[in-house]
């Protein structure tokens, strides 16, 4: 199983999101978030981060797949890869899909025992979705 893993720099967004994911892909889809500082202050954290991965494997997930918001983000998502043992970094993969489209995507692939190659391309397809016709 994959798991899915939002990091935002908003606490309120990624809880948001991670209630949207839930109720399309169901209860069976590993799912943990890391958004704002610590102080309740928008940024990323390093330390919240590697819980919610951490907390995405106990779950049961196999692999991880973890999106974020904002490209500073990913400064602090490797922070947060480097606290994580060998063996837990070897099972996540970083996706450069958008946040909202992409984990929505990504987590009907999940539900439906798709492998991490299959959930990754399926979040990073993502980016080619048009929203509104010109």
């Amino acid at each position: 199983m994959v798991g899915l893993v939002l990091v935002s720099h908003s606490a309120g967004l990624a809880e948001g999101l991670r209630e949207m994911v839930a109720q399309v892909a169901g209860d069976d889809v590993p799912l943990a978030t890391a958004g704002g500082t610590e102080d309740g202050r928008l940024g990323t954290s390093a330390p919240r981060i590697a819980e919610a991965i951490r907390a995405t494997l106990a779950a049961g997930a196999d692999d991880v797949i973890v999106l974020v918001d904002l490209g500073s983000a990913v400064l602090s998502l490797e922070l947060a890869l480097d606290e994580l043992e060998p063996a837990e970094r070897s099972h996540v993969r970083i996706s450069d899909a958008p946040l909202v489209e992409g984990a929505v995507v990504a987590a009907v692939q999940a539900s439906v025992g798709a492998g991490i190659d299959e959930v990754a391309d399926a979040a990073l397809g993502a980016r080619a979705m048009v929203k509104a016709a010109s």
